[in-house]
């Protein structure tokens, strides 16, 4: 028992398969997701920002000038967080940058009906970010901990995880 009341109650561990899937139907269905990036100097920074996913990138946009816009393009890397921190997808990827006329048509607009806002019609200058993951872990709680690599060097894992997570 927890000062709050009664302990909660910890789900068994999902399956690597499980939480593949688990993973891939928040990147085909939420809007929003954490992005971090840093400074050339390493100076961190967190935004939240709008993105669609095609099945192998995700895409963002945000202004050229923005901090978040100068880091992407300075490093060319980033880290995002998806969900909650009870059940949280982490993704470490690779940033391409793409001038605002560069994308095609029909994925701009693709981004603009799920985003909410087309960046191709505002006056403030945007670029698009293309962000291929290089890695991504998905859990919930500690005993999910253990399996939590879900893609690494670009590849997503194959076979399930061992009976203890």
């Amino acid at each position: 028992m927890t000062a709050e009341g009664p302990d909660p109650v910890v789900a068994e561990p999902r399956s690597r398969a499980q939480r593949r899937r688990d993973t891939e139907h928040r990147l085909a269905h939420d809007v929003d997701i954490w992005v971090a990036s840093a400074s050339a100097d390493g100076e961190p920074y967190l935004v939240p920002l709008s993105f669609d996913w095609d099945g192998e990138s995700l895409l963002v946009a945000t202004p050229t000038h923005s901090r978040t816009g100068r880091n992407l393009a300075a490093t060319k890397t980033a880290r995002l967080g998806l969900g909650h921190t009870r059940d949280v997808i982490m993704i470490d990827g690779d940033v391409e940058v793409l001038e605002i006329d560069e994308l095609p048509t029909e994925v701009g607009h693709r981004f603009a009906a799920r985003a909410g806002f087309d960046p191709r019609s505002l006056d403030t200058p945007y670029r698009w970010f293309r962000i291929v993951p290089r890695r991504i872990q998905a859990w919930r709680e500690v005993n999910e901990l253990a399996g939590r690599d879900l893609m690494r060097d670009g590849r997503w894992l194959d076979g399930d995880l061992p009976q203890n997570g």
